[in-house]
């Protein structure tokens, strides 16, 4: 077995272990590694940079959205906690406490922040006075703790990085607007931009927020057929209003309680881009969000290595040039063979071969990681080529992803069949659901699903609960998740 092969059989296959292989593949790729601190991870350079990417689009688009950034503090007084009860019974079993400061006792303890409504809900209620102090729309990016029983990297970690915004309005209208627009954001970033297809709805009154009024969430399938809650968008009424004394004077010289959104995303999505696309050779990034874009390879004997090289070094100026991020691979103490195995396991988009006789040509190779096309093209169109072919990557990759979530897709009547439907395949179901808690329990118990949200757009009409067979409030999206 030549040593290409042995490389690329250290990655247990999806259909062996799925969470074996995402372990294996986010280690070998180099994204991140474990620390001491149990349930948290070190982002090396590769898993940050994408974070980063994600980062810089999602920020351009709340600014031009009118959003801006800010921050507040870490450590949250217990006693905000106690003034939302909804709030803090939904995140008390996550929330570690700090007790001692400076080698004394604290007064009064401190958690360290599992999200900020508390604490910007405190803020606001000093900076909102009149309506014309409204709206507030602000964001932050910070790192959040949750005491996690069960971890996994990127997808579930006792410390993780999200943004979280915040904003305060004159009425129930402009902040359900706000609401749905960031929904509508999200899902156009997480489609768009990481070629993630998701399934936008609302979330039943068990799922929502702790503390919301309402619940939305765009849901995406990985590859093991589980669900992940890929973003949210909260609308809070004046639940925290009252709670923290977000007061305002309105038109009318009123006093009146401001209505306020929250909405998210986090390191999970990093999670998800890799259960979603990757495969038995590893990373599949897409390439709006992928650290190296192109990697450029150059291939020949050492009479020709100086001439080849000064030629890729002409051909990387003119891509950097465009803004496309790419990197030469000159070592010569590595087969080509085996930098081709590497770049595919780390999932770069696009693969440049170029060597002696291509130079003579004026042409050099192209090799998408989804397809495996290899097109021959002129030196003298690469940037477009390049450009063109990782708008395809993108396409295909989103096709794919969105070709496999209705291949595992279904929807059943009766619980019966949902218990069938769960231990035999893997996927989404859809189901009638009559709005009782005590049926989407059950649901829970007898099959291990969740209620992922109630979708907006759907051609299939449930009219009968699976579970109590009475008439059906809503058709709901059921899966296992993580």
């Amino acid at each position: 077995m030549s040593k290409d092969k042995q490389f690329v059989t250290e990655i247990t296959p999806q259909e062996e272990d799925f969470s074996r292989w995402y372990i294996d593949v986010i280690k070998k790729a180099d994204l991140m590694d474990y620390s001491p601190v149990r349930g948290c991870i070190v982002f090396k350079p590769d898993g940050y940079e994408i974070w980063e990417h994600i980062k810089d689009e999602l920020d351009r688009r709340f600014k031009e959205t009118g959003h801006r950034n800010a921050y507040f503090p870490i450590f949250i007084p217990e006693s905000f906690f106690q003034k939302e009860k909804e709030h803090v019974e939904g995140f008390n079993p996550e929330l570690p406490w700090v007790t001692e400061a400076g080698g004394e006792k604290l007064e009064e303890r401190l958690a360290i922040r599992p999200t900020s409504e508390t604490m910007i809900g405190h803020m606001y209620s000093k900076w909102i006075q009149s309506y014309r102090d409204l709206p507030v729309l602000i964001n932050q990016w910070a790192n959040v703790v949750r005491w996690e029983k069960r971890t996994m990297p990127f997808l579930r970690t006792s410390e993780f990085l999200w943004q979280e915004g915040h904003t305060a309005h004159e009425n129930e209208a402009e902040a359900r607007e706000e609401t749905m627009q960031m929904l509508d954001i999200y899902a156009d970033f997480v489609e768009n931009y990481l070629a993630i297809p998701v399934i936008k709805g609302q979330k039943t009154p068990s799922e929502k927020f702790a503390g919301a009024m309402d619940t939305y969430s765009i849901e995406a399938m990985m590859k093991d057929g589980r669900a992940v809650q890929a973003g949210t968008s909260h609308y809070m009424g004046t639940n925290f209003s009252k709670a923290f004394e977000i007061q305002y004077l309105n038109r009318d010289n009123t006093l009146e309680f401001a209505h306020t959104t929250s909405w998210g995303v986090s390191t999970r999505l990093i999670g998800s881009l890799i259960m979603v696309h990757g495969d038995d050779r590893g990373l599949a990034l897409p390439p709006k969000v992928a650290p190296t874009q192109v990697i450029m390879v150059p291939i020949g004997p050492p009479k020709t290595w100086d001439a080849v090289l000064e030629r890729t070094d002409e051909l990387f100026s003119q891509l950097k040039a465009a803004g496309v991020r790419v990197r030469v691979d000159d070592n010569k103490d590595a087969r080509p063979g085996w930098k081709f195995n590497e770049y595919e396991m780390r999932g770069v988009p696009v693969r440049l071969e170029i060597g002696p006789r291509d130079m003579e040509n004026g042409v050099c190779v192209l090799v998408s990681r989804i397809s495996g096309e290899k097109k021959v093209i002129q030196q003298s169109e690469l940037v477009q080529e390049v450009q063109a072919m990782l708008e395809q990557v993108h396409l295909e990759m989103f096709n794919r992803a969105k070709q496999f979530r209705e291949d595992h897709f279904y929807d059943v009547d009766t619980l019966d069949a949902m218990k069938e439907s769960m231990d035999d395949k893997r996927g989404f179901t859809l189901a009638g659901w009559c709005g009782s808690d005590a049926c989407e329990e059950t649901v829970k118990q007898e099959t291990g699903a969740t209620s992922r949200n109630i979708p907006f757009d759907t051609t299939t009409e449930k009219t009968v609960c699976l579970v109590c067979g009475e008439q059906a409030k809503h058709t709901v999206l059921f899966a296992k998740a993580y």
